[in-house]
């Protein structure tokens, strides 16, 4: 395949299409369900793809769906080649790949490199003894004279990072689950292999990739040990001691960039592919983000957990803009307020006594102000709240680990609401689902708030449809003109083009004046959240949001 084509669209000034784009993240296991046994599949997907794309989205994000025993809900792989049984078949996914495409969806799948599952061959085949072609394909150590693991590296699900095996009697490193060896990106053998792996779902024709944990890749060769974080343990309010430390070595390390490089340069050779990295470092993500991203020959984009958290204020939104701004000069972000990993957003920031359905329509209103890519999860665009899933039906390994400090994430992968009339709310026939589906989420449904021209939805599709018709939402500049301690406001430039979004992030009225070297102000039809222009001055009711065409 031709390798200049995004080169190509660079120097004509084209845009490539992942710059502004929404990206619609699906969950399989909980979209659809089209066998009947309780599960989403990929068949599923494809015939979901339609809701996709008259919400507005450019691109869908899949999560894992490869072979796997399914420990970590498919983030731990058995085979990078192939779908699991439960999702369907390479079939379906061609299928999916066809309709997407006719429907002018791209599709971005999710690639978990930084560990496999423990039945993978390539791991069966490293644990069975010191010599073989693949013993240094995962991260070995010796113990301590002691015993002891190597080093104080924590999991991220809970106790060491190390896991003994009696065969090779040595220890192992796993990040995560004991079941989700870390592999060993220092050997070159790995890397290229993993690289084979991404090439065989570029020749079946995905646009992107969605890098699970990109920056776990390569580990301290000396495996020193972390110092701690050096604050008052009386700050911690995690359940989980991994917070504890400063991740100095375990992750996050330089020869990163070189893997990173190769990676790029893969997807450059198939096209206008895209890559997409997760990133969690703490304070240290956005110079990640900057290293990844900057030059134009690394990743095309990363998002981090900055707005993934509990925060919702003027200053907190304010203060990640600006330092990714400062952070980030050539590179580009992909901003999120949910996902599959974190309480659902209009759970974490509705106050008390605020209606979740305006939070939800005001979150639509703010995440396409952004500068950057943006990712919508599965529900946002319904404005669903987190479930609240018992003990008992729990499928998270982190949540049983954790309960009952730490509930798990199975509350933000509970089955699509389709229908409210059907089983299931029309997420599946069968008598049980693998999360139940709440029965408010089926209040909630696509069936009832289709029709409903003041619904959450309907103000996910004008909102994103408002976002595509102009371009200072899609690749202008942005600034922060306001950020107090109820409104924020930005100005979003694109040649003589100014866009001001202003919000009301309290549950108070307020008021904004635009100053008057912004020139005329024109309010901008978008939602209808109650926001009124006098003269110069926006009135904005509590959780409310306008729009304003400056110049």
């Amino acid at each position: 395949m031709a390798k200049t084509t995004r080169a190509k669209r660079k120097a004509a000034g084209g845009r490539e299409w992942w710059r502004g784009a929404t990206i619609y993240q699906i969950y399989p296991r909980s979209y659809q369900d089209t066998t009947g046994d309780g599960s989403g599949d990929l068949a599923g997907i494809t015939r979901r793809l339609k809701h996709v794309a008259e919400l507005g989205a450019d691109a869908i994000w899949i999560s894992p769906f490869f072979r796997s025993p399914m420990a970590d809900m498919g983030y731990d792989v058995s085979d990078y080649c192939d779908v699991d049984p439960m999702f369907g078949s390479l079939a379906d996914f061609d299928a999916l790949v066809t309709e997407a495409h006719r429907l002018g969806l791209k599709v971005i799948i999710d690639q978990v490199l930084s560990h496999s599952s423990d039945q993978h061959p390539w791991f069966k085949e490293s644990r069975a003894s010191r010599r073989n072609s693949k013993a240094d394909w995962y991260v070995w150590a010796d113990p301590r004279p002691d015993g002891s693991p190597p080093n104080n590296w924590i999991s991220i699900f809970g106790g060491p990072a190390w896991e003994w095996d009696s065969v090779r009697r040595q220890y192992y490193l796993h990040n995560f689950l004991a079941s989700q060896p870390d592999l060993n990106f220092h050997n070159l053998q790995v890397q290229k292999a993993l690289l084979e792996s991404v090439r065989f779902w570029l020749e079946r024709g995905v646009d992107g990739f969605r890098l699970d944990t990109v920056n776990f890749y390569f580990h301290d060769q000396k495996l020193r040990s972390n110092p701690p974080l050096n604050r008052d343990m009386s700050e911690f309010t995690n359940a989980n001691p991994y917070e504890y430390q400063y991740h100095k070595w375990d992750k996050s390390q330089p020869e990163n960039i070189g893997f990173l490089k190769k990676l790029r340069a893969l997807l450059d050779s198939y096209g206008d592919r895209a890559t997409v990295g997760e990133v969690g470092d703490g304070s240290r993500s956005l110079k990640i983000v900057a290293d990844y991203t900057s030059g134009g020959d690394k990743l095309d984009m990363c998002y981090t957990f900055d707005l993934l958290g509990p925060q919702f204020s003027p200053k907190h939104f304010a203060r990640c803009i600006e330092e990714f701004e400062a952070a980030v000069a050539d590179g580009w972000i992909c901003w999120a307020f949910s996902n599959h990993d974190v309480i659902r957003h209009v759970t974490r920031w509705t106050p008390p006594g605020a209606e979740p359905a305006r939070v939800a329509k005001l979150a639509a209103a703010l995440i396409v102000s952004l500068r950057g890519s943006i990712c919508i999860y599965q529900g946002e665009e319904l404005g669903l709240l987190e479930a609240d899933i018992a003990y008992e039906d729990l499928q998270d390994p982190y949540g049983i680990r954790f309960w009952p400090g730490f509930k798990g994430r199975d509350g933000c992968r509970t089955p699509m609401p389709w229908d409210a009339g059907r089983k299931n709310a029309g997420f599946s026939k069968a008598g049980k689902t693998w999360l139940p589906v709440p029965a408010a989420h089926a209040e909630a449904a696509v069936s009832v708030q289709r029709r409903d021209p003041n619904s959450v939805m309907t103000a996910y599709r004008a909102m994103l449809a408002f976002r595509r018709a102009l371009s200072p939402l899609i690749e202008g500049s942005v600034e922060v003109l306001e950020a107090g301690e109820a409104v924020l406001v930005l100005a979003r430039r694109s040649g003589s083009d100014t866009v001001l979004c202003v919000f009301n992030l309290a549950t108070k009225p307020a008021r904004w004046t635009a100053p008057r070297e912004l020139g005329d102000v024109v309010v901008l039809e978008a939602i209808d959240l109650g926001a009124s222009l006098r003269g110069r001055t926006v009135s904005l009711p509590p959780l409310s949001a306008a729009f304003l065409s400056a110049g």
